[in-house]
């Protein structure tokens, strides 16, 4: 069985990991999550949906034994892989939601991180346990999570390597929506189809201007903003939008 597979459902193309026995992120979940986004990149869906098919695990973390038997230049090239399919993740024009029941440690947390929202079921366990090892989360962690959760939380986690469970996770807004155990998938997959009746170039330009405000001084944020919207009314959806409001129907969004 392939350890990631995919399927479309409308504008939702659910991508699915299952790698026995803990989804750990070797050469075939990379391999696996290039080909899913190339189909992605094929299909232009409007959302992703990212979960895991083992009971228990979102995805434990790298393959560290594949990284005990590898040469410096492999172990380089190996995270390039990683960073190289969780990047063009994050940077897909599709926004996505990771779906977790279970352990997202590592560089399974930073999959998961990589997704515009995550929504997890109350038993998951998350974590960056890399600093255990000797090492630091190399995948996306140490910029990610800061920007998700801001500097001390995220010091706190990385530093200590601890697990947290979902409620922490929920309060310091790792996770966005807290679920019963078992409902991640269904939780997830209903707010991918609330995703896909909104405009999709209005969701890239909300998500490319909430990351400028973590980069940029106000005044430069809101400038951007500016910008981002004016394109919206010039070249995007907002006609459509506006004209349905008008005509109080729902807008026809492409």
């Amino acid at each position: 069985m392939s350890a990631v597979t995919w399927s479309a459902d409308g504008p939702v193309l659910h991508i699915v990991l299952n790698r026995p026995p803990a989804n750990a992120l070797g050469p075939a979940i990379i391999e696996g999550m290039h080909a899913a986004l190339d189909a992605a990149d094929k299909s232009q869906p409007k959302v992703l949906l990212v979960s895991s098919d083992l009971d228990g695990f979102f995805a434990a973390g790298a393959d560290i034994k594949h990284m005990t038997t590898v040469d410096a230049a492999s172990f380089k090239a190996y995270g390039d892989s990683l960073r190289s399919s969780l990047n063009r993740l994050a940077d897909h024009a599709a926004v996505s939601v990771a779906a977790i029941d279970g352990l997202a440690l590592g560089g399974g947390l930073e999959l998961a991180m990589a997704c515009t929202l995550r929504v997890a079921g109350s038993t998951s366990k998350l974590g960056l346990p890399e600093v255990k090892l000797g090492l630091i989360p190399g995948a996306g962690g140490t910029q990610r999570l800061p920007r998700l959760v801001g500097r001390g939380p995220a010091l706190d986690l990385m530093l200590t390597g601890r697990q947290i469970d979902a409620t922490e996770a929920f309060r310091v807004g790792l996770i966005d929506r807290l679920v019963e155990p078992g409902a991640a998938v269904s939780t997830a997959r209903a707010l991918a189809e609330e995703l896909c009746a909104a405009s999709a170039p209005a969701q890239r330009a909300v998500v490319r201007t909430v990351d400028a405000a973590a980069n940029l001084p106000l005044a430069e944020g809101l400038r951007y903003e500016v910008e981002q919207i004016q394109e919206l009314f010039e070249h995007g959806e907002a006609a459509e939008g506006l004209r349905a409001f008008v005509e109080k129907r729902a807008p026809k969004f492409g």
